[in-house]
């Protein structure tokens, strides 16, 4: 019923959550199924059709035994209460069918002029009677079957393609989405919203909420059918269900809690492991493998004994529905039998052989709907949740976007120019304070300052990733914020410190930046950047399919290719972060070149870490607290002995005095020789 011995396990260890607004999301995604109304009103029909034929089938197999197998004219049991008196014949196939599923039932058995199972008949019809309601019983398990199949298969239909639109929409809606937003919330949540969400989403479309549904359809049709046969045999029938809701209900929610705790405790688990793998080096350099595995010996049977306990109530449930469903049908064995024994009513219900069969088959399929509404319905409600967490995504305000009357950005010849410039990442907390400079078409703009100063907030702003909350910025007179967002991006490039290489061939993370370029045009690009040289190098050259992030390859060499993309976009404005501290002097000076052609005609804003870069600019921009306290070129700014002195002093005059060592060593060695 859940999938295997397994199933009822990986069900209830999911964690459970609980729906804000059951209503509202369910109403949101009702326009998703929309498109799919057909097949959901057809999946109706089928539950409707299957639930019947599960009701049905218990009735026609007590006529089995009423109406051929022991027909009830005389007492049957006589021999045993000689005084008894004759009961009434419970075969309503003998006489007037009352209800649509009698005249069904009815139809389906006369069906070519076949007789009814009237008083009198020979061997002959009674056997072939009896084989015709066995037919008919067959037949309804049959449908039961192949439309128990079908609907899951249309539910799975109708669910895969709301998925898929959903996931199609949460991903469009995240590239729509500022960097702000990616700042506030971790990858992995994200990520979590795509997978785990959908996923859930996935099990309730799928079998979940057909299951409870039908489940709850059942429980309701075969009390109705018990109630309307027989009140009293009906009532002591079901005197075991309370005991079976209130059982289910407690070792359900006994069961998850213990899977909650065996959560956190695989949680521990695995921090103890990555945390003394990480640590190999240092465990074995002090000699603590000893402790360590004591440590997670007792970890780990923490974790032994919370599985055992989720288990056993896990374990316990089947068994117990299945035994308090025993006590149900001892009851109806008991008083059914009592009342054939002595040939008595049963408060003026007429007790056959075959009614007792039909109540007995009623009870015994009673427990399995309690056990499948209790453990799938908190899978419906984490279902409903995971939908609300999906909804609140897509519900985000992208933040940054092209104003509805935006206009196309004209090639950018380069004048950039920041007014009264002020930016805030956290409402009520500036980064930047009326911030104002000019860049010139064509000029290099080196920005320097302490940590946390607003350099990488400057170079943010430009294309637009953060918005400005106060003054403005211009390109070519135009203000950033009135122009297509798609075509101001398309004519800026960025070199981060940070590369970022995708798990694809060298040419294909090249072409990133121009997607439409030739293969001669990304070679091109490689030379220029001076990264062809290594890339030959590589075993299948430009078809060289790079790892996860660039792995296997440096981190100048990364550099190299994220060069290379930037020059092949050849974009007007060009945003560097030229820090190269953790590459070798030669890929330094490789670095160092690529930037030198790529920066060549276009206007640049570079966060400086060079003192070579600082020398070259045309104008050195220094923050501090969110403000430029000082700018000019590099001459200039030293001979003020200003806040930048006091940077050159702590960060570039080491650089400096190790170039001239350098520049001194190469002289003695050229009159050397």
């Amino acid at each position: 019923m859940f999938g295997g011995p397994h199933g009822m396990r990986r069900l209830m260890e999911q964690g459970t959550l609980k729906p804000v607004s059951v209503a509202k999301t369910l109403s949101r995604f009702g326009k998703y199924f929309k498109p799919y109304w057909l097949a959901l009103a057809f999946v109706a029909l089928l539950v409707i059709i299957t639930t019947w034929a599960q009701v049905t089938a218990p009735d026609v197999i007590g006529q089995v035994v009423d109406c051929y197998l022991n027909p009830v004219t005389t007492n049957s049991f006589a021999g045993l209460a000689p005084d008894a008196e004759v009961a009434e014949s419970n075969c309503w196939m003998a006489g007037e069918p009352k209800g649509l599923s009698q005249r069904i039932i009815l139809g389906l058995l006369t069906a070519g002029d076949f007789p009814q199972p009237t008083e009198g008949l020979d061997d002959a019809a009674r056997l072939a009677g009896l084989g015709r309601v066995i037919a008919i019983v067959v037949g309804l398990y049959f449908i039961t079957s192949v439309l128990t199949g079908l609907t899951f298969f249309l539910m799975s239909w109708s669910g895969q393609h709301v998925l898929r639109t959903l996931r199609v929409e949460v991903f469009e809606h995240l590239h729509r989405l500022s960097l702000g937003y990616y700042g506030e919330h971790e990858a992995g949540d994200l990520m979590s919203r795509i997978t785990n969400d959908t996923e859930t989403i996935q099990q309730a479309i799928s079998f979940a909420l057909v299951n409870v549904l039908s489940g709850l359809l059942l429980l309701v049709w075969i009390a109705y059918n018990m109630l309307t046969r027989s009140l009293p045999f009906a009532l002591l029938s079901l005197t075991a269900a309370p005991f079976m809701i209130a059982a289910t209900l407690w070792l359900s929610a006994q069961a998850r809690k213990a899977f909650r705790k065996t959560r956190l405790e695989m949680g521990s688990v695995n921090a103890e492991l990555q945390e003394t793998i990480s640590a190999v080096r240092e465990v074995q350099a002090f000699n603590r493998a000893d402790e360590n595995i004591e440590n997670f010996r007792a970890t780990n049977a923490a974790n032994r004994d919370a599985n055992i306990q989720a288990v056993a109530y896990t374990s316990a449930l089947a068994p117990t529905l299945e035994a308090l469903g025993y006590v149900g049908m001892a009851v109806v064995v008991g008083v059914g039998g009592m009342a054939l024994i002595n040939g008595s009513d049963l408060m003026g219900t007429t007790v056959s052989l075959g009614l007792v069969i039909t109540f007995l088959a009623y009870v015994q399929r009673f427990n399995q709907p309690i056990q499948q509404i209790s453990v799938l319905w908190t899978n419906i409600q984490s279902a409903i949740a995971g939908g609300e967490r999906i909804f609140g995504l897509l519900d985000e305000d992208p933040g940054v976007q092209s104003r509805a009357d935006a206009v196309p950005m004209p090639l950018i010849e380069g004048r950039v120019v920041f007014e009264g410039v002020s930016a805030e990442y956290k409402t009520g907390d500036p980064v930047l304070h009326g911030v104002d400079f000019t860049a010139e078409a064509g000029q290099m703009m080196a920005i320097v300052g302490p940590t946390g100063a607003g350099k990488t907030t400057i170079i943010n702003l430009i294309p637009r990733f953060y918005d400005v909350t106060g003054g403005s910025i211009t390109i070519d007179g135009k203000d950033v914020r009135e122009v297509d967002l798609h075509s101001l991006r398309r004519q800026i490039g960025i070199v981060l410190q940070d590369t970022f290489l995708f798990s694809d061939t060298v040419m294909e993370n090249i072409r990133f930046g121009r997607p439409d370029a030739t293969d001669d045009d990304v070679i091109a690009a490689a030379k220029l950047a001076r990264a062809d040289t290594f890339i030959e190098m590589l075993p299948e050259k430009y078809a060289t399919v790079l790892g996860e992030r660039g792995s296997g390859l440096s981190q100048g060499q990364r550099q190299l290719l994220s060069i290379a993309r930037a020059a092949l976009a050849d974009p007007r404005i060009l945003i560097l972060d030229e820090a190269t501290s953790s590459v070798d002097t030669r890929t330094e000076r490789l670095i160092q070149e690529a930037f030198d052609v790529l920066m060549a005609g276009r206007t640049s804003f570079v966060i400086a870490h060079r003192l070579s870069t600082i020398r070259n600019a045309d104008q050195v921009l220094v923050l501090d607290k969110g403000q430029i306290v000082e700018r000019g070129r590099h001459a200039e700014l030293l001979a003020n002995k200003g806040f930048y002195y006091d940077i050159y002093m702590s960060q570039f005059w080491r650089e400096e005095d190790e170039g001239a060592a350098q520049n001194n060593g190469r002289g003695m060695a050229e009159a050397g020789a």
